[in-house]
């Protein structure tokens, strides 16, 4: 009886359990993300239109400069700019609380170790050049 409970124990955590990679995380997200907000919609929309839109450009010239349409002003670039940076900043996976300690503890010994090797040069190099030139 015990074997039979061990056994269904790893599937039901496997399940319930984070994912482990980035890949994952990403992938789960994605596939979390509600049908109505743009950047879901858009793709399904580009693959309908885009033979479309290859066979109807094909005849037509280069647009010229002229009829470009007129920058925003620099205030509606700034909204813009700052919107772009904040849903980029939401697909960043952030690191836990013990992944930062970790990094963070990683990072002061290589850098201890680093001083430790330039001071120790540094000073047999000094001792070096005393003893050639007094």
């Amino acid at each position: 009886m015990s074997e039979g409970r061990e056994q269904d124990q790893p599937d039901e955590r496997e399940s319930a359990t984070r994912p482990v990679t980035a890949a994952a995380r990403r992938e789960r997200r994605g596939s979390a993300r509600p049908a109505g907000r743009k950047d879901a919609a858009a793709p399904a929309k580009k693959s309908a239109d885009a033979d479309s839109d290859t066979e109807a450009g094909k005849g037509r010239a280069t647009r010229s400069r002229t009829d470009q349409e007129k920058r925003p002003n620099i205030f509606a670039r700034l909204v813009r700019y700052i919107r772009e940076v904040v849903s980029e900043l939401r697909k960043v996976i952030w690191p836990t609380r013990k992944q930062m300690i970790t990094y963070t503890g990683v990072v002061l010994v290589f850098v201890a170790f680093m001083v430790a090797l330039v001071f120790g040069l540094d000073s047999a190099f000094a001792w070096g050049m005393f003893q050639v030139f007094g």
